[in-house]
């Protein structure tokens, strides 16, 4: 089994949409192993999105993601990132597959609804800047 982190980001809280993405995402075979609301600082957000600093989205996406409360959760399932990765669909939800996340959820590329590692090392950093290890179940 692998894991993978996935967020619900604040416009998705915001519209409260959080049951409906928990429960496809429980529908398509995730174990959820972990949960939690948080809000994060503007520096919280711009640590965890250290990896984007030099982009020029950069600080409208740390002040978008620091706007509101978000929820984190850990991920289970075989090949867990690439899953998970499918089932949100593409960042810009007019190119998103029918039927995905962001399809049906997202209103622009920045408030797409969700967030997903993009490979295992990432979801390592993504899960540790989120998780202890005492936070885990199934372990």
């Amino acid at each position: 089994m692998d894991r993978t982190l996935a967020i619900i980001k604040p416009d998705a809280v915001e519209r409260r949409l959080t049951g409906r993405i928990l429960e496809r995402i429980e529908a398509e075979g995730f174990q959820i192993r972990a949960m939690r609301m948080v809000r994060m600082t503007k520096r919280e957000a711009e640590g965890f999105y250290a990896v984007h600093r030099d982009r020029p989205f950069f600080q409208s996406l740390t002040t978008f993601m620091s706007s509101g409360p978000t929820v984190v959760l850990v991920l289970e399932a075989p090949d867990a990132v690439r899953k998970w990765r499918e089932l949100m669909g593409a960042t810009n939800p007019a190119q998103a597959a029918e039927g995905t996340i962001r399809r049906t959820f997202a209103t622009s590329v920045e408030r797409n609804a969700t967030h997903g590692s993009d490979g295992p090392e990432t979801a390592a950093f993504e899960l540790a800047y989120f998780f202890r290890g005492l936070e885990l179940t199934g372990e």
